[in-house]
């Protein structure tokens, strides 16, 4: 099994193993916890307002205990494979679970996601809804922990995973991107959701096509592209599914 990467900076706003394993669990379901101002005198400068927050340190560990999105949501696609998820973000985080929520349901929205072969939909579970796998957002710590309680295996403070029920974000993923995806971090957010739905979906990893080909969502891009292009999405632009050879 191998595992998907994660590093350590900051910017506001990321049973099986993600970034590790081939082959499908079977998800388990429960139910998500509740969980302008005037001119100055000519002789004074205008005061500047001071900036919104846009960055987040990272810490190293955290609290361990989670903190759920509230709000649930519309159902996107229209496929008869409905998948409902819940959002979980470690509680004390500089990282709002509602704003996490909406950007991942944003993701699966996409017309180059999952739900364009027109088999597969998606629902966010809020606070309290039942749900059938819960995407968990954590520092580096606690996803190691996490992981290898839940697959017996190590991230090193850097790797995503799937375990059962779930799939485990390591934070500094979430924030800071990957070093061979070359765009901005919404779109590494995009792989890094992608990529565990689709192993959700029974999807296994892809390697590239050739050089020059755009990279299968379900390649382990952080692992080196080969020749391919960094891509986030199942889907081209032109609703064409991006594949490449099945890794053994």
């Amino acid at each position: 099994m191998a595992a998907g990467l994660l590093g350590s900076a900051a910017f506001f706003l990321d049973g099986r193993p993600a970034d590790t394993a081939a082959g499908r669990r079977a998800p388990s379901r429960g139910t998500a916890p509740t969980g302008h101002h005037p001119p100055g005198p000519a002789s004074s400068p205008t005061p500047r307002p001071t900036p919104a927050k846009t960055e987040i340190t990272v810490p190293e560990t955290g609290s361990g205990t989670f903190v759920t999105a509230r709000a649930g949501g519309a159902k996107v696609g229209r496929g008869a494979h409905l998948v409902r998820y819940a959002v979980q973000v470690e509680s004390g985080l500089d990282l709002s679970p509602d704003r996490a929520a909406e950007e991942i349901a944003d993701i699966l929205a996409d017309r180059r996601g999952w739900t364009h072969s027109g088999n597969n939909s998606f629902r966010l579970a809020g606070a309290g809804e039942p749900y059938d796998l819960v995407i968990k957002i954590a520092t580096p710590g606690t996803a190691d922990a996490l992981c290898w309680a839940g697959i017996h295996q190590s991230t090193h403070g850097e790797y995503n995973c799937e375990t059962p029920g779930g799939v485990v974000v390591n934070l500094k993923r979430w924030v800071e991107g990957s070093p061979t995806f070359d765009g901005p971090i919404h779109q590494y957010r995009a792989l890094i959701i992608n990529h565990e739905m689709g192993h959700a979906l029974g999807l296994t990893h892809m390697t590239c096509a050739g050089p020059g080909h755009l990279a299968p969502v379900m390649m382990q891009q952080i692992k080196g592209l080969h020749g391919c292009v960094a891509n986030a999405w199942p889907y081209d632009k032109d609703g064409r599914y991006v594949s490449g050879p099945h890794v053994p």
